[in-house]
């Protein structure tokens, strides 16, 4: 009878889990960010500014939502305005204050800006009052970039992703309570958007720093696996791995 009832105590508490682990993800597509992401939850979205390590406020986009206690985040850095927002700042600097002028055509030093934005982020978060255990070179969907694996004060692990694409800094972030899971769904579910909101793959590695390679057809290779955004059309490439 004992036996029986701690049966019954089990199956109850474990039918009453389900729902919270078995919910369908959201496949959530950002036209204005070019991306795709799975969220346990459409994603709640706040308008923000980032300060760069050239001191540029960039404005940013900041997306998240939660599943019990484990949080997910996106954060995505228009770094496509530091060349004017540095430039426009170089102009107060005093005279002689190369790190601040910055030199001609790169005025403010937006370039390096840009350049060393996966290394900026990353460097945040080294910061953390948290131990690394894994920090890694990484690419999504052939997009390189960098990933760390923290452990937290309170034993709560945090996974990241931080990548870098056509000027727009991508920082995925999840963290879980101790002894759960990786967030693998999430962590690896980032994908890339073209301007018309269509998903997208390199045909190679893609680096900000460099011209960009070849990009799918998918009209004549349809699927690969992308999520698109509402409304969106496949349209044929004109390059492209055929």
């Amino acid at each position: 009878m004992r036996l029986t009832k701690l049966i019954t105590t089990a199956l109850a508490l474990f039918v009453a889990a389900v729902p919270l682990f078995a919910q369908e993800w959201v496949e959530f597509a950002s036209r204005e960010d070019r991306f795709t992401c799975l969220f346990p939850t459409q994603p709640k979205v706040t308008e923000t500014t980032y300060l760069s390590q050239h001191e540029a406020n960039l404005p940013a986009r900041v997306y998240t939502a939660s599943q019990g206690q484990s949080r997910y985040s996106m954060t995505v850095v228009d770094y496509n305005q530091a060349q004017r927002i540095l430039t426009e700042k170089s102009k107060s600097c005093p005279a002689g204050a190369e790190p601040c002028l910055g030199g001609p055509g790169d005025e403010g030093h937006w370039k390096a800006d840009i350049r060393g934005a996966i290394d900026w982020a990353t460097w945040q978060f080294l910061q953390r009052d948290a131990k690394v255990t894994l920090f890694v070179w990484a690419n999504m969907d052939l997009v390189e970039g960098r990933q760390l694996q923290l452990t937290n004060a309170d034993k709560s692990r945090t996974f990241v992703g931080i990548f870098m694409h056509q000027n727009k800094l991508y920082i995925t972030e999840g963290t879980v309570p101790p002894r759960y899971p990786e967030p693998a769904l999430f962590q690896q579910s980032l994908g890339w958007l073209d301007e018309n909101g269509v998903g997208l793959r390199y045909t190679t590695y893609y680096s900000n720093n460099y011209p960009a390679p070849p990009k799918v057809d998918r009209s004549r290779r349809p699927g690969q696996g992308r999520i698109d955004a509402p409304g969106s059309v496949v349209q044929a490439e004109k390059e492209g791995d055929k």
